[in-house]
């Protein structure tokens, strides 16, 4: 039966780990979509001075 509790502890480890990487990466992905939001209005202006696009391809 040692196994067992081995098995036990082991998942809700698993299951921790799997739930603060997650939030972490919500996190992330937040700050990255702000970042790009402020990128719309920070663009600098070109030698003609109109905004340039806001992609680069």
């Amino acid at each position: 039966m040692p196994w067992l509790m081995i098995l036990v502890l082991l998942l809700a480890l698993l299951l921790f780990g799997i739930g603060f990487t997650l939030k972490v990466l919500w996190i992330i992905a937040a700050i990255v979509l702000i970042v790009w939001l402020l990128g719309f209005v920070a663009r600098g202006t070109g030698p003609s001075g109109r905004r340039g696009r806001w992609y680069r391809w």
